[in-house]
């Protein structure tokens, strides 16, 4: 049994709540939020207690392992936290925004040698990981061009989005990472082009809402991914793998499989309304496969370091989107 504290009680710290109260090897003991009425809140609704502070919240006598939900500017100074009190984390993204910081957060924790892992939840998708067990067996041969889509239906408000490091950074970071996982090949250099075409607004903060981006992996094989803010029909994410002997395809997915004939035309069911509904199952795999790894002894399914170079990547777009260039991947990690 795994006695945890969760650290931050907004929404995703509600969801992780949820899991860790749900999971049979978790004993969920502590919430720590600096709205402490939060942090109230949350705890009583899973028979947890809320922390009075965060050296409570950190305390080796009173749990094994942090889960970290905070806000982004927090997660290194909390990742240090941890691995000084020598308990086992389970970490949002990113590590930090600054990649160098990231980096020393990384190595901090790799001298204490506490059990760390990066929720990067989208690998416990059953449909991206059968994608990637038929990568991994050859079944397409040869890894050509992968396309990658995630397109949300709604403009996240202008208030997050001047505090989320920009699209590359928060929203296209997810498929970084699936596009290194799935092919098991490290990018080199990448090119972005975006625009705001949601809103003008966007481009005031300095970012985008629409773009593409195109990677080449090392040995020549190319990425393409076009990730979108507002689309108007629903939450789009799919991604295709094309080989040298064949292709893998992991879908779109229907909120529902029913169709309704009538004269000449077929109505089915849409798209999910919105990236949590589509995305929900994948944060409890996600925690199941970390606590696993603590009960078995086992290494965590996503270090720190896979964390690292998604983030890197997504440097090197940031970049290319300012720059209009291609912009290697920084050799950092």
């Amino acid at each position: 049994m795994q006695r945890f504290a969760l650290i931050g009680a907004g929404f995703i710290g509600s969801v992780h709540a949820q899991s860790l109260a749900a999971h049979p090897a978790v004993d969920f003991r502590l919430v720590y939020d600096v709205d402490s009425a939060r942090a109230e809140a949350l705890a009583t609704a899973h028979g947890a207690r809320a922390a009075r502070s965060l050296a409570e919240a950190f305390d080796p006598e009173l749990v094994d392992a942090v889960f970290i939900a905070s806000s982004t500017d927090t997660h290194a100074e909390n990742l240090r936290r941890a691995a000084d009190a020598g308990l086992a984390v389970l970490v949002e993204k990113p590590i930090d925004l600054d990649l160098v910081h990231a980096a020393e957060t990384v190595a901090h924790l790799e001298r204490a040698g506490v059990p760390a892992m990066v929720d990067f939840n989208r690998r416990f998708d059953r449909d991206h990981a059968e994608l990637k067990r038929l990568v991994d067996e050859g079944a397409v041969g040869e890894v050509a061009l992968v396309q990658l889509t995630s397109r949300g239906p709604a403009l996240p408000p202008l208030d997050y989005l001047r505090v989320s490091g920009g699209q590359m950074r928060d929203q296209t970071v997810h498929f970084f990472d699936l596009a290194r996982w799935i092919t098991g090949l490290e990018p080199v250099e990448v090119h972005v082009a975006g625009s705001a075409l949601a809103d003008p607004r966007v481009a005031e903060i300095g970012d985008v809402d629409t773009s593409a981006a195109t990677l080449k992996l090392a040995g020549g094989a190319l990425v393409q991914i076009d990730s979108v803010r507002h689309t108007g029909y629903g939450y789009d994410e799919r991604i295709e793998v094309l080989g040298s002997t064949g292709m893998a395809e992991s879908g779109r997915m229907r909120a529902g499989g029913v169709t309704r004939f009538r004269g000449t035309e077929a109505v089915s069911d849409g798209l999910h309304a919105g990236w949590f509904e589509r995305v929900q199952p994948t944060y409890a795999a996600a925690l199941g496969a970390f606590v696993s790894a603590l009960e078995t002894g086992g290494p965590v399914p996503v270090g720190l370091r896979e964390g690292l170079r998604a983030q890197a990547i997504a440097e090197a777009a940031t970049r290319s989107l300012a720059s209009g260039r291609s912009e290697p991947v920084d050799a950092l990690v």
